[in-house]
């Protein structure tokens, strides 16, 4: 099967650094995926901070830069995580399965020069019951 992104995933693709686009292109090939939000400004940042969706207020984001050094993303069709639902739970640590294992091999070829970290795994530890914040659609770049 062949996916591709729609309109608003393709404006926030380009909004991403280089390293997070090479591996959303890839990704895709595996599973349908929307990207929901690169840039985030001062308003939306703090915003999502004061509903306790973020942990940091602008500045300080990896959303808050140009390129983006993050990404918010999911499978597509959208079945936002719940726990109440483990089902809901088990697409998500799937889909952060496939864009980590992605961006794993991208950077052992050396084709991106940052790694990813992704929401579900902020220790990168892959134990996913130790965290104390989960953010299952949240994917950034940093230098290793």
């Amino acid at each position: 099967m062949t996916y591709s992104y729609g309109p608003k995933s393709k404006k926030v693709l380009k909004e991403l650094h280089v390293d997070l686009q090479k591996v959303f292109v890839e990704a895709i090939k595996l599973i349908d995926i929307s990207l929901f939000e690169g840039f985030r400004n001062k308003e939306m940042q703090n915003r999502y901070y004061e509903e306790g969706k973020s942990k940091i207020k602008f500045p300080n984001g990896k959303h808050n830069r140009k390129p983006s050094m993050a990404v918010d993303a999911g499978f597509y069709p959208i079945v936002w995580p719940d726990k109440r639902k483990p089902k809901t739970l088990a697409k998500w640590y799937y889909f952060g399965g496939i864009v980590i294992g992605t961006a794993n091999a991208l950077y052992a070829a050396g084709k991106i020069k940052h790694k990813i970290r992704w929401g579900g795994d902020w220790d990168m530890d892959h134990c996913f019951t130790d965290q104390k914040f989960d953010d299952l659609p949240h994917f950034e770049a940093y230098k290793p």
